[in-house]
């Protein structure tokens, strides 16, 4: 790089394929067209598959959403929901990765896990499990939970108050910091055959935790993973997400309607990280697209158009109700949703209370080429790349 160089012109656009353990992900209905493959998310084939021609693609990583539940906020009923497939059925996405892994070299992956219904103790051992067999290839994406479904079929009536579902979380991570960073010193595990000692006792300590959630005084069982802690990614828009992100996210995943919203939301991340003692700079973040490719741009576009034809309105309204937690079907569909208070996705409700705000939660790029993608891709980016303060 010369003395005069914008260093922004150096960066480098990273790509994460979105994808998730079931039929619908986010493209309701789109699993009626002939040539959808996804309801062969039960073959492990699929994924090594995919995995596979990611890593040839030269993508970084592929990024697997998940929830713990159904979205039955629409219409009060699973009924929309398991009519249309919309992220149900739905199985652990976990469990996926050590098979990709096993086919590629160098591909990451981000797998979605939540924090309120599974205590941190085992949910580490799988973290280091998983980083084990990888050889240092997995991130988490730390949710706290949006669907009500999911916390009543675990024994509440409802899930936490949206902020203090954070708290929670930070008292999550808390645990799991200090089972996989402080329990276990790096030269722990000796391997001595002629003394006959495997792990020196002395260099693994109890963590002694005790607060307000979560009561762990005893040892990780894992010895030291390649990270240790996986990449820590984070998805959530709000101002309590983007605090959380703040000072625990190394990749914030963030989707929005127009780069003005992007920007803005870039911006917020940036500063928050600043904020708190952090190079405003050191959160990679990534924004949704959907690339559509073709032989030319009027072949792309039709493709577009005929995928459109497949989409289901109302498993469209059954994902949108349950990210919202509003339940659109006491709306008509022109309707402004007004002022609600969200106790869901609160960004995702933020972006619908604007009436002239699209449905998109992120840009559609029909290009006939790669370079034409990467150019629909560094447009996007630009609101992020100009959020930096002057």
């Amino acid at each position: 790089m010369t003395e005069h160089q914008d260093p922004d012109s150096l960066r480098q656009i990273r790509f994460n394929a979105f994808d998730m353990n079931c039929v619908g992900h986010q493209s309701p209905g789109l699993w009626r067209h002939p040539q959808d493959r996804s309801a062969n998310y039960t073959d492990l084939n699929y994924w090594t598959h995919l995995a596979k021609t990611c890593e040839r693609g030269l993508f970084d990583g592929i990024f697997l959403a998940d929830v713990l539940g159904t979205y039955d906020v629409y219409g009060n009923s699973n009924d929309a929901t398991l009519r249309q497939g919309t992220q149900v059925p739905v199985n652990d996405p976990l469990l996926l990765v050590s098979a990709m892994a096993l086919v590629t070299e160098h591909l990451g992956f981000g797998v979605t896990a939540g924090t309120a219904y599974e205590h941190p103790y085992p949910f580490a051992r799988r973290l280091s499990t998983l980083d084990h067999l990888t050889n240092g290839r997995v991130g988490w994406n730390v949710v706290t939970g949006y669907l009500p479904s999911a916390a009543r079929n675990l024994g509440a009536r409802d899930q936490l108050e949206h902020d203090e579902r954070y708290n929670h979380a930070d008292e999550y991570l808390e645990v799991i910091y200090k089972l996989l960073e402080g329990s276990w010193e790096d030269d722990a595990v000796v391997r001595d055959k002629e003394r006959g000692i495997f792990t020196d006792p002395a260099k693994v300590h109890d963590i002694n935790h005790e607060g307000k959630y979560f009561t762990v005084p005893g040892i990780h069982i894992s010895e030291p993973s390649p990270q240790r802690t996986p990449v820590i990614y984070q998805a959530g828009a709000s101002p309590r997400g983007i605090a959380f992100a703040a000072a625990n996210a190394e990749a914030v995943f963030v989707g929005a309607p127009t780069k003005e919203k992007l920007k803005a939301t870039v911006t917020r991340i940036r500063d928050a990280a600043e904020a708190a003692g952090r190079d405003r700079h050191s959160i990679r973040i990534y924004t949704l697209m959907t690339v559509i490719t073709a032989a030319t741009a009027e072949e792309a576009a039709a493709k577009h158009e005929e995928y459109r034809q497949y989409a289901s309105h109302e498993g469209a309204l059954a994902l949108m109700s349950g990210w919202m937690g509003v339940d659109l079907s006491t709306y008509n569909l022109d309707e402004p949703l007004g002022n609600v208070k969200s106790n869901a996705i609160q960004s995702a409700a933020a972006n619908f209370q604007n009436p002239r705000t699209t449905a998109n939660r992120g840009p559609c790029a029909t290009s006939p080429t790669p370079r034409a993608s990467a150019a629909s891709a560094r447009a996007w980016s630009d609101p992020a790349r100009k959020s930096r303060r002057r």
